[in-house]
């Protein structure tokens, strides 16, 4: 029997193999392990950078709540300011309380979100912007009000300062107008003359005879001129005739026309008889009045006032005396 000899390296090691492969598996753990670690390190950083950036975005949210808040209560503060500066102002908020209302609203409701959005912070903050936009218009608007009102005063002051100008010439204009027609007023108050006061006996025969005898006196016949007066315009003008017999009390039948008139002096007083004249300007007219009555006439002094315009114009007496045995 013969033996072969083989070289020594090349007869297979079972334990080198053995030991190979026990070192490529724990190889294999090893590297297992370490992405194991790093993945659960990776997933560790992951969540702790979430949660801070959540937290960051958390604080971010609240400051921007805040300044949005302070913006909307500045805002807020600002409208009350305009509605007690002026009563104009305060007309004009009140027309667009609606509108400010519905965007103070929309703000609040977005704030008062614990899980606001950044759009819907976005929205906000673009609402604050309208509403910001809106209190200048209405400062604006509320500024051009108060200078008109400050215009129209002014116009107005103005205005009443030349009324009361015209009111003062007019007053005075007047007084003068009005003195100046008193003047002519009393200028052209009528003057009588002449006095003529006849006793009138009336006949059976139709004839009338002038007597001084009390019982025999039917009537009164006074008569006198109207002078020419220049200023007296043309036109009916009144007389009143006012007579007084002679136990001193004033003759008034009411029967027959008598009443009462205002002298110029204010003083209301008695008038027998009333006519009136058709008087034609600057020329001199004769008058003619006569006076019955019921009762015989007494004996004595009859006083005969004549009155035109308030002022007396001319005055006269007539006597009767008793008759004699025969009458």
């Amino acid at each position: 029997m013969s033996y072969e000899n083989f070289p020594e390296s090349d007869v297979p090691d079972k334990n080198a193999t053995k030991k190979n492969s026990r070192n490529i598996l724990m190889g294999i753990l090893v590297v297992a392990l370490l992405g194991t670690w790093a993945y659960i390190i990776y997933d560790k950083n992951k969540s702790r950078m979430e949660k801070e950036d959540l937290t960051t975005q958390l604080v971010n949210s609240d400051s921007s709540k805040n300044e949005l808040q302070r913006e909307l209560d500045d805002a807020a503060l600002r409208l009350d300011a305009l509605k007690t500066s002026n009563v104009k102002a305060d007309s004009l908020l009140r027309t667009k309380d609606k509108d400010i209302e519905s965007l103070k609203s929309r703000v609040q409701s977005i704030l008062n979100d614990r899980n606001a959005t950044k759009e819907q912070l976005s929205e906000a903050r673009r609402l604050i912007a309208q509403l910001k936009g809106n209190i200048d218009t209405y400062t604006a608007e509320i500024e051009s009000l108060k200078t008109e009102n400050a215009q129209l005063t002014e116009d107005k002051r103005i205005v009443t300062e030349q009324r009361d100008v015209v009111q003062k010439n007019y007053d005075s204009a007047s007084q003068v107008i009005k003195q100046k027609e008193n003047v002519i007023d009393v200028g052209s108050t009528l003057s009588a003359s002449n006095f003529k006061i006849e006793g009138i006996q009336e006949r059976n025969s139709g004839k009338e005879k002038v007597t001084t005898k009390a019982k025999r006196v039917d009537k009164l016949r006074i008569s006198f001129d109207i002078d020419e007066n220049r200023i007296t315009t043309s036109g009916i003008k009144d007389i009143y005739v006012a007579i007084t017999s002679p136990d001193g009390k004033p003759v008034i039948v009411d029967a027959l026309g008598s009443g009462k008139f205002v002298t110029r002096d204010g003083v209301e007083r008695p008038f027998t008889k009333k006519i009136q004249i058709n008087y034609v300007q600057g020329q001199k007219q004769p008058v003619t009045v006569e006076w019955s009555q019921n009762s015989n006439f007494q004996t004595g002094d009859y006083k005969i006032e004549i009155y035109n315009n308030g002022f007396k114009i001319g005055e006269g007496v007539r006597n009767f005396r008793k008759g004699g045995l025969f009458g």
